[in-house]
Parts: structure tokens; C-alpha cells; sequence
């Protein structure tokens, strides 16, 4: 009587393997920009909802950001970069902005983020 083998080859391994490390490597390089993306909108919606800056003048604001932004190791924008208005007394804080992540050679990815206070 012939026992059949059962379970994974070497080659099965070597290609799961491969694939586990592929998709470990985009991830450490594609969680970072996400997770600051949503530090950059939770600061946008803290300050938009700050009563203290609802009639502040707009470089009041851009220091305000400025500070919780070196705080929270905010880096992919500068205060220049985000677009401030007042609409029916309440503060809208928006920006729009890409990063790019370098894989190898000349292959890359862009992604773009469009975080606001709503």
C-alpha cells in the first residue's frame, strides 16, 4: 500500500515566504503615511473646533497648527499648506498634499491625501 504525502513542498514554502516579506515591506512603508495623514486631520479637527480660534485671524490659526504639529511630528505639511476659511461662524480647515515612497531603482509610489476638519 503506497502512502501519499500530504502537505506543503520546499517550493511552497520559498513562494509563501516571498510573498509574506513582499507585502511586510509594503506595509512598514505604507502605514507611516496613513498614520500621519489621520495625526493631520485630527489636529485640523481639534483646532476647527477650538473656540478659542473661531474669530482668531488666520496666522493665529497657522501658529496654532504650527505648534500642534510639532507636537504630533507632523512633517508631509507646513501651515502654508492648508487652506483656511470661515463658513456661517464655524472654522473649515483643509489641505491637499501627495507623498511619494521610493521602492527600488526608479519604481515608486504617490500617494495623495486630502485631509480636512469635516
Amino acid at each position: 500500500m503506497h502512502k501519499f504525502q500530504r502537505g506543503i513542498s520546499l517550493e511552497g514554502v520559498a513562494i509563501a515566504a516571498f510573498f509574506l516579506i513582499i507585502f511586510s515591506l509594503l506595509g512598514m512603508k505604507l502605514i507611516p503615511p496613513y498614520m500621519e495623514n489621520k495625526n493631520i486631520q485630527n489636529v485640523f479637527t481639534i483646532l476647527a473646533n477650538d473656540p478659542e480660534l473661531q474669530q482668531s485671524p488666520i496666522n493665529e490659526i497657522n501658529r496654532a497648527f504650527n505648534k500642534r504639529a510639532s507636537i504630533d511630528n507632523i512633517n508631509a505639511i507646513r501651515s502654508n499648506d492648508i487652506d483656511i476659511s470661515k463658513e456661517g461662524g464655524s472654522l473649515y480647515i483643509s489641505a491637499e498634499y501627495e507623498v511619494r515612497i521610493p521602492l527600488f531603482s526608479n519604481i515608486s509610489f504617490l500617494l495623495e491625501f486630502s485631509p480636512s476638519s469635516e
